[in-house]
């Protein structure tokens, strides 16, 4: 052996772990970048896309009330709105039956599940012909703030129907009676006292003829229209979670309860529409029909459907409160309406108490997830 092989093929071996160890450095590094990109990737998806979908959709809905109310000051009846409305998106959702009786995971369609999706139908046509009445005679801002009643609304019906438990020795019940006091005390605010006005009145920027500022007593039935509007929403949601145990379907169930409601406003409109020029909408009568049929009766539910399934009833509910705000700025500068301090204060409170209410939820979910849980955890031994 010549001298200093053996010194050779002992350095040898370093030489080749040093390379394996920055081979496998090098390796590690682009596996954590990949793993980053994963995770902002997913990121996005999870947060970043849910956030601007839902926020999105609210803020349409509250510009299809504003159409609409621009659409019912030049004399659209609402009643003939709600019908081509619901027809548009039934027919839309018109492929949602048939995917339905192909599959072989839901139950069949019975007399009973058939009984209640026409009582849902009742319940929610009835609901948006007070809304759309409510709205025709106050402000689709009104709507907006009138529609964070929901949460309190629900929170006094599942008490009432003996479907939630209270206990004054919960924070969490402490906070959801709390929060469905100011709530309600919100809505009476904006409702009954509309207070000066705020010297803030651009001119609108479209050309929507209205019938100028409403009055004080048209703002009060207004008021109590919409409130009326979202106790039955409230009676709406109960019924459908019902539905959905029974025919987990929401689009074939959405689907009927169009139907059901289109008809019933066109039974509606036929009594009380004598004048058959009624039913001929043109101009931004149509494209307010268009818009709700298409994207409030039926890209709304598609949206909120995937959310909640995504991230859950709680975080699709906590935009209510931001489409206060938008309905303000189209109202007052697309509408030419006049903001009032009542609006301002009223929203306020409700908008607090919205927050309480859904606070006093997620603690509640939280202590039902931590006690499921430690029952489904092993025993020690």
């Amino acid at each position: 052996m010549k001298p200093g092989s053996a010194r050779n093929l002992g350095t040898e071996p370093c030489v080749l772990s040093v390379w394996v160890c920055l081979c496998e450095r090098g390796k590690t590094e682009r596996e954590r970048e990949r793993e980053r990109e994963m995770e902002g990737r997913d990121w996005f998806r999870r947060e970043v896309v849910p956030f601007s979908a839902v926020f999105a959709v609210d803020s349409i809905a509250v510009g299809v009330a504003t159409l609409f109310k621009a659409a019912n000051s030049r004399g659209m009846s609402y009643h003939v709105f709600l019908v081509y409305a619901y027809a548009i998106a039934a027919l839309l959702l018109l492929p949602a039956p048939f995917f339905s009786l192909r599959s072989r995971t839901l139950p069949p369609l019975s007399l009973a599940i058939a009984t209640k999706v026409g009582l849902l139908g009742f319940v929610g046509g009835f609901s948006q012909i007070l809304g759309y009445a409510g709205i025709s005679m106050s402000s689709p801002t009104l709507g907006s703030a009138i529609s964070n009643l929901t949460p309190a609304l629900t929170f006094i019906f599942a008490f009432l129907f003996r479907m939630e438990e209270v206990s004054l020795n919960r924070r969490s019940s402490r906070a959801k009676i709390i929060g469905t006091v100011l709530s309600i005390f919100g809505a009476s605010v904006i409702t009954l006292y509309k207070g000066p006005p705020v010297k803030f009145t651009p001119q609108p920027s479209l050309s929507l003829y209205l019938l100028g500022d409403t009055s004080n007593s048209d703002w009060v039935v207004g008021g109590i229209l919409l409130t009326g509007e979202y106790i039955l929403v409230t009676l709406w949601i109960i019924l459908l979670k019902q539905i959905m145990k029974d025919y987990p379907a929401e689009f074939t169930v959405i689907f009927f309860y169009n139907v059901i409601v289109t008809f019933m406003n066109a039974i509606v409109c036929l009594i009380t529409e004598h004048d058959m020029s009624a039913w001929r909408v043109q101009g931004i009568g149509l494209a307010s029909v268009i818009c709700s049929g298409l994207f409030e009766r039926c890209l709304n539910n598609i949206v909120h459907t995937w959310a909640i399934r995504l991230k859950g009833p709680f975080y699709v509910a906590m935009f209510k409160p931001l489409s206060i705000p938008v309905a303000v700025a189209m109202g007052v500068f697309l509408l030419g309406d006049t903001l009032h301090l009542g609006s301002i204060i009223g929203a306020s409170i409700l908008s607090i108490g919205f927050y309480i209410v859904m606070w006093g939820k997620a603690k509640e979910e939280m202590v039902d997830e931590s006690v499921e849980s430690l029952q489904k955890a092993p025993l020690l031994q």
